[in-house]
């Protein structure tokens, strides 16, 4: 008898398929045995009861954790307080319909030194009930925690911040926090972070928050977020109303975030050397949109949309050791000026100081000046090269103190600037005619190749 190989070929791909499902079978079978179910190890703990479950769960936490098998709870909603998270937890709820709710006392959900902690798929309800901030600052608060997994997870009304990180490691994903009446996520000393794909909004004070207690490198990566409606309910010049604030935390990436409706930046950097800011979406923000500022040394900024802020773009501060920067490739539109402020209305589409590069950016409707380099005395060494502006009452301004240092203004193109398209300027005064076209007094300025139409 002849075999046909047409007849063997499918024969065999027929097995092949038959070994996978039965394989993956297996696993499936096997993740059932490994995953203990709530009432496995807390007879008992059901949802929906109305009545408090902290016992139950911590039982069951403890256990499964003793064993190294994932706790997994059903739908429904648990009222629990004070629960403490061990060493390999693994809390798995059915795609954030396993809502724990906060019955009031000192916390809802902390750790301390639970490494490899992972939660995924719960809802943490605050319910607006105040918590003992001794215990930690947030809904859920971990620390020395390493190589944490939070994925899909809902954290809202916290009455403090929702998610509270101190010197912790992992991977914050697909998380989102809503209605804190603090910060959504406060991130401090972190060891190697993460924080990718979450969604932040109505928070009272700060989105996302990457701090460190002294300034130390950090390398935080905070990329593909959205940011929205954060207010400043506790006041300040800055220090609250920010959607991604990072203070003293060096090498921090911060790229590809949509943040908008912030009281004051999208992105704000304070002390934070070697800060990257990259190809972020920032609309209608209350007052500078991207900031790097205060004793910093190296910042990017490069890429990103800024539309409707009061400022486009600051990086000084050079009389607090705020140096060394590029600025490129951005493109910032309808700025306003804040009138109602007694002085700092700003209106600036890129600010300037010491040691930098402002190249390729493309500026239009800044009510007060394109672009400003310096500020009194304080510039040095910045070249504004190839960049467009339009629609600006003065395209270029120049601080015009005598100690001020030296910059090269190149190949621009101005447009429709008509208060001047290059000016000196002293604290927001303009200073004598339009530079471009003539040869300034003294060696400090050197325009080059500029264009006014």
């Amino acid at each position: 008898m002849s075999l046909d190989r047409r007849l063997l070929l499918g024969a065999s791909l027929g097995l092949g398929a038959a070994a996978t499902g039965l394989h993956a079978a297996e696993s499936r079978a096997s993740s059932r045995r490994v995953a203990a179910n709530a009432a496995d190890f807390a007879p008992g703990l059901t949802p929906d009861l109305g009545n408090d479950q902290s016992e139950r769960l911590q039982s069951a936490i403890d256990r499964a954790a003793e064993n190294n098998r994932p706790l997994v709870l059903p739908p429904g909603k648990f009222i629990v307080s004070d629960i403490f998270l061990r060493p390999s937890t693994r809390l798995i709820g059915a795609a954030r319909t396993t809502v724990l709710m906060f019955g009031g006392g000192p916390a809802l959900l902390t750790a301390d030194g639970a490494n490899s902690l992972v939660l995924d798929g719960l809802t943490l309800d605050g319910g607006h009930k105040p918590f003992d901030g001794a215990r930690g600052d947030a809904l859920l608060a971990l620390s020395g925690c390493q190589g944490i997994r939070l994925t899909d997870l809902d954290i809202r009304n916290s009455a403090g911040t929702g998610l509270s990180l101190v010197a912790c490691s992992g991977r914050i994903e697909s998380v989102t926090i809503a209605e804190a009446h603090n910060a959504g996520m406060k991130c401090l000393d972190s060891t190697g972070l993460s924080v990718t794909g979450n969604t932040v909004t109505d928070c009272a004070n700060n989105g996302i928050l990457i701090w460190r207690t002294t300034p130390d490198e950090d390398g935080s990566l905070v990329i593909g977020n959205r940011v929205s409606r954060i207010r400043n309910a506790a006041g300040g010049t800055g220090e609250y109303g920010n959607g991604i604030n990072i203070f003293r935390a060096g090498s921090v990436l911060v790229a590809n975030n949509r943040i908008t409706d912030c009281a004051y930046s999208a992105v704000r950097g304070n002390a934070a050397s070697n800060i990257q800011i990259i190809a972020n979406s920032c609309e209608r923000l209350g007052e500078v949109a991207l900031y790097a500022e205060f004793g910093f040394e190296g910042a990017i900024i490069a890429n990103n949309l800024v539309d409707s802020a009061a400022t486009g773009i600051s990086v000084t501060n050079f009389a607090e050791g705020g140096r060394l920067a590029v600025i490129q490739g951005n493109l910032i539109r309808n700025l306003f000026r804040r009138e109602q402020e007694p002085e700092d209305k700003r209106g600036e589409g890129i600010g300037v100081e010491a040691d930098a590069v402002v190249i390729g950016n493309t500026i239009e409707n800044a009510p007060t000046v394109g672009i400003q380099i310096g500020w009194g005395r304080y510039l040095r060494d910045v070249t504004a090269t190839g960049n467009v502006i339009r629609h600006a009452p003065v395209g270029i301004s120049v601080a015009g103190a005598k100690a001020a240092g030296k910059c090269l203004i190149a190949n621009n193109l101005i447009s429709a600037a008509k208060h001047g398209a290059i000016r000196e300027m002293q604290f927001g005064e303009m200073l004598g005619p339009d530079l471009v076209g003539e040869i300034p007094a003294g060696e400090r300025i050197h325009l080059i190749g500029n264009i006014a139409v």
